[in-house]
């Protein structure tokens, strides 16, 4: 805990934390006594084996309990005055339990701090989703829970989870997460169609003379044009390229473009590629090319990949080949001289394009409003309301209050199957809108005195109209 606050009347607020996160199995420990052998997973590790124990056995008894009322739809969270407990069964029998501490309001009376826990803060929604995404990383890794069951029984699972969680745990930032963890979207990049005619053609090219590879995907300035995997196993590949491997391999980006980092090829063609993912020098002989293995349709193929990601400028494109072909430095060094040249002109020829299009379509001046548009069917998620700021955290630039009537606006939307609009006033002058519309969903969040409903509704038409014109047929 923070040190006391010096006076009287002084508040600090404390953030929702990770108190707990445990994965087990029913099924494993059956027998009073044996209890132990149920816990799979538990962090953290240092607590005492009855206290995990005895928290598994809680689980156990609350999801057995609310079964009874209903009995298809098992428990998905407990609330109670310091923390809310998440429950998923991402697979029979395995539950994985998430407990986040309330946050807190820290006041001082006659010089003593006393705490007041904020009940209502966290949505139910969001850290939901951020318990699923868990399982959805931990598997795009490692496959499912019962493929380590059947490589090695509970002895390999255990060893799994301990090596993939020790360190995803530590990634998450619970104090910002919010709407965007829940639709965990894919943010596109805008193109003109001639641009992604080469694009395409280049991935064509590639997949030809690198016959090896099995699906490829596109991104640049970490938005994704093109993908050849299924959407879901898409959505979390970009979760982990854009939360995780660019921005550890950020840097060297920024080390200047007057230098090529080799020798000019021939042809004067000086080209920037590099690998990402695999060896980090192709001159050295010994240079090992390992790759990340990653697991896809793991609902009915359940393909084992090699991942190659390899970027040239602020063009990344990733190959994913069959894991049973290990790839050879021979491979890497040929992929490297087909992909690189090739890419690092598609790649400044993107830029050039990207910024004619910006210049034809004016500066942007800081507009009236800020929004989150999401579209359920293609993934595709745009907001002017975040920025990345750092590697993990991205940080949304309105009040946290303002947030949370998004996420209590989209849990509304989620109840119905119709298309509807919700217009709030918030606090001070904002407005809050949210619309759904078919598959999508706007949140636009309006900062304007003395506005009345009709005019705010005349806005957000403006606005559909410039940004999203032939999205929403609602008017």
């Amino acid at each position: 805990a923070a040190a006391a606050a010096g006076g009287a009347g002084q508040e600090k607020q404390l953030a929702p934390t990770l108190l707990s996160f445990f994965i087990y199995n029913p099924k494993l420990g059956p027998k009073e006594g044996e209890e132990e052998k149920k816990i799979l997973f538990y962090h953290p590790n240092e607590v005492e084996k009855n206290e995990k124990i005895r928290n598994v056995g809680l689980c156990e008894a609350i999801v057995q309990f609310t079964r009874t009322f209903s009995p298809t739809k098992p428990a998905k969270s407990l609330h109670t005055q310091k923390n809310r407990q998440f429950f998923h069964e991402p697979e029979e029998n395995f539950w994985m339990v998430m407990v986040v501490r309330n946050p807190i309001i820290e006041k001082h009376k006659d010089g003593k701090p006393v705490y007041e826990y904020q009940e209502e803060e966290l949505l139910d929604k969001v850290y939901s989703s951020v318990l699923q995404q868990c399982y959805s990383m931990y598997k795009l890794f490692n496959g499912t829970f019962l493929k380590a069951m059947e490589d090695g029984g509970v002895k390999v699972l255990k060893e799994r989870l301990e090596k993939f969680f020790h360190r995803y745990l530590q990634t998450l930032h619970l104090q910002s997460c919010d709407l965007l963890d829940v639709f965990c979207g894919i943010s596109f990049f805008p193109l003109d169609k001639m641009t992604y005619l080469k694009i395409q053609s280049f991935i064509n090219r590639m997949e030809e003379s690198l016959n090896i590879v099995k699906y490829t995907a596109f991104l640049y300035n970490d938005q994704l044009i093109w993908s050849g995997l299924e959407q879901d196993d898409m959505r979390i590949l970009y979760k982990y390229l854009t939360t995780s491997l660019f921005p550890r391999h950020m840097e060297p980006e920024l080390a200047g473009r007057d230098s090529p980092i080799r020798a000019e090829m021939p042809g004067n063609l000086q080209h920037y590629g590099r690998f990402l993912t695999g060896p980090l020098n192709l001159n050295d002989p010994e240079a090992k090319c390992r790759f990340p293995k990653i697991f896809v349709n793991t609902d009915d193929t359940y393909e084992e990949l090699h991942l190659i990601v390899y970027k040239a400028m602020s063009a990344a494109v990733c190959f994913m080949i069959d894991a049973s072909i290990p790839p050879t430095l021979e491979f890497c060094r040929k992929l490297d001289s087909i992909v690189g040249p090739q890419l690092t002109v598609l790649a400044s020829d993107i830029c050039e394009q990207y910024n004619i299009n910006k210049r034809i379509s004016g500066a942007e001046k800081e507009p009236q409003f800020k929004f989150i548009y999401f579209n359920h069917m293609n993934l595709a998620e745009k907001s002017t309301i975040h920025m990345r700021k750092t590697p993990s955290v991205s940080l949304a630039s309105v009040h946290p209050d303002l947030m949370k009537i998004l996420g209590d606006i989209n849990s509304d939307f989620s109840r119905v199957d119709e298309d509807e609009e919700i217009i709030v006033k918030a606090m001070s002058d904002y407005w809050v809108v949210g619309k759904k519309s078919d598959q999508r969903e706007l949140y636009v969040i309006l900062n304007q005195k003395n506005a009345n409903l009709i005019e705010v509704n005349e806005e957000v038409k403006k606005l559909c109209a410039t940004q999203f014109n032939n999205i929403f047929f609602l008017d």
